[in-house]
């Protein structure tokens, strides 16, 4: 019989949905961006105070032993879906690998068809056009950003004070610092007290650039010390605090299920305290995935405060809020399990099973972790285990050929239908009623690593640049502008752009380049226009048919005819 479909299971549980009422738990799930396991006072810290994210840890049950992907996108689809990366397709930040499969239902589409009210406050980071937007994936009210961050290519001359944030789709101004607002904007929210809720905070910090203000960073203004990540780590912990509060005036707090994560291993704070580990973001060694992972729920029938050392993973974070939560199941095949019998003491383990992390722009073979237990076979050859060896010093894979063997033909089984998937790209939408026009940006270029504002201002990613994958949504003609520089910033073709000042910090100086024409390729279609140097972009009119699939590539050249950069922006409209 076929897995249902994302829109199966929105029509099959629509009808039985569970009466709202009080009894049930509200949820919060709190990642956030860069922070690295020892990134915390209650971790080891020696410099570094969290007094607020102490608390939690001081009131959860811990899973000390817990990763997620060591990179940010990757982790936020495998938590969303409860699916490994590299089968929900969400495998890196950028390159056209940045967004969910549509027919796998996300947290959101789970908790808001049994009930509940649904909200993301911060950082998505799993598609930014349709139909890939939070509002599209679950999400009854969705505040965000796009791409990786404030400073992205997609938000090139955003700030991180009085900035512009998405509201439902929408641009619209924020006041005060970005992570201060998605704070408040999820409290106003939750405030509003319609049945329960789910409330998703993924902040975009303490991820750089490292801008807060002065006042968190001072008490760590001191040689070789990462200051304003530290301070941005304090910010978020004083909204944590703040948060707290909130849920204890309005009555909130003993029936609100709190899940604390960060998305990746050590970054700016590696060098002052990575609590004893090998490795970084990006890395396979245990301090570039291995991540705290707080759970809280002050009437729920949890054990005790205390640590689990049972390997555990972000997929397992929705089938156990599935079960604490009496959520109907989708019919989905979860790569997680339930972490539930652990959290309220019914067992101390789930069963024996292996874990893959793995992640990635162009995905390979055994470029990978697998977790057994005690045991980290990383990329395919080297073999450790953490419990004598937790600094991963020592490779035994000689000495424990059998253990090698066995986590080796686990992660072949795994691969084998993996493989001839990963040149299957999810297009982006096109002439869509939910999005027309779409403004798509270099962060999605096929293969093409071109996701901040650097590579726009240098004019990175070859002299074609990349193209994006597009789905022909509706048939009829369409204006395509292609762009070297966002189009809000309304600069010539030709331009350049001096440094901009930011509230603190900078964008950097961009280049001129000496664009004279350009060149469009999509559905077969080849075609080619002249530009102007007071031109702001090159228009192409072209017919497509609907309900297909296609590549759309821009890109411009010079006088000469030759190629010089891509187009690092394109604005799709349906016309006709």
């Amino acid at each position: 019989m076929p897995t249902p479909s994302r829109r199966d299971f929105l029509r099959l549980t629509a009808a039985p949905l569970l009466a709202q009422s009080s009894a049930k738990p509200n949820v919060i799930v709190i990642l956030t961006d860069d922070q690295g396991y020892g990134d915390f006072s209650c971790h080891g810290n020696p410099i570094l105070k969290t007094p607020n994210m102490d608390a939690i840890h001081s009131e959860s049950v811990r899973f000390v032993d817990f990763h997620s992907a060591p990179m940010c996108t990757p982790t936020r689809g495998q938590l969303m879906t409860g699916v490994d990366a590299l089968k929900n397709r969400a495998t890196s930040v950028t390159a056209g690998r940045a967004v969910l499969r549509r027919d796998l239902p996300t947290m959101a589409d789970v908790f808001k068809q049994n009930g509940y009210r649904t909200g993301i406050f911060g950082k998505w980071h799993l598609g930014d056009n349709y139909p890939y937007r939070p509002m599209d994936r679950g999400f009854d009210e969705a505040r965000y950003h796009l791409g990786f961050g404030i400073s992205s290519a997609p938000e090139f001359s955003n700030d991180y004070f009085n900035g512009r944030h998405r509201h439902n789709g929408v641009v619209k101004k924020f006041d005060g610092y970005c992570a201060d607002f998605w704070f408040r904007e999820a409290m106003t929210w939750m405030k509003q007290k319609q049945g329960p809720f789910f409330c998703y905070i993924p902040t975009n910090t303490p991820h750089g650039p490292a801008w807060v203000d002065p006042k968190y960073s001072e008490p760590y203004n001191k040689p070789m010390l990462p200051k304003d990540f530290f301070g941005m780590i304090a910010n978020v912990d004083e909204n944590l605090g703040k948060l707290d509060t909130f849920l204890r005036q309005e009555n909130l707090r003993e029936n609100t299920i709190v899940v604390f994560l960060t998305d990746n291993g050590a970054t700016a704070g590696f060098n002052v305290h990575n609590a004893g580990m090998r490795g970084r973001k990006t890395q396979y060694y245990e301090g570039g995935h291995r991540v705290p992972c707080f759970v809280r729920w002050p009437k729920g029938g949890l054990r005790k405060p205390s640590d689990s050392r049972v390997p555990a993973q972000m997929q397992d974070i929705l089938p156990t809020l599935i079960d604490l939560c009496a959520l109907k199941k989708p019919a989905v095949s979860f790569d997680g399990r339930s972490l539930a019998p652990i959290l309220t003491g019914k067992a101390e383990d789930i069963g024996d099973r292996m874990l893959i992390v793995q992640y990635g722009q162009i995905p390979k073979k055994f470029e990978a972790t697998v977790i057994w237990g005690k045991w980290r076979l990383v990329n395919g050859t080297e073999l450790y285990d953490i419990h004598a060896d937790p600094a991963q010093e020592r490779d035994v894979a000689a000495a424990s050929q059998d253990v090698l063997a066995r986590m080796r033909a686990h992660y072949e089984k795994w691969w084998a239908p993996i493989e001839p998937t990963l040149k299957d790209f999810l297009p982006i939408s096109i002439g869509a009623p939910q999005e027309n026009p779409v403004v798509l940006c270099s962060s999605d270029w096929e293969e093409v690593y071109a996701d901040n504002p650097g590579h726009v201002s240098s004019a990175a990613g070859g002299p074609q640049g990349g193209p994006w994958n597009v789905f022909v949504e509706r048939g009829g003609e369409y204006e395509i502008r292609l762009l070297r520089w966002p189009p809000d910033l309304n600069l010539a073709l030709t331009a350049g752009r001096e440094a901009q000042k930011m509230t603190l910090g900078q964008l950097p100086a961009g280049k001129a380049v000496p664009i004279a024409g350009a060149r469009l390729t999509v559905a077969g279609q080849k075609l080619s226009a002249s530009t102007r140097s007071s031109d702001t972009f090159a228009t192409f009119r072209v017919k497509l048919t609907a309900k297909t699939k296609s590549k759309l590539h821009g890109w411009f050249v010079d006088g000469q005819g030759a190629d010089v950069c891509g187009a690092f922006y394109a604005v799709v409209r349906i016309t006709t």
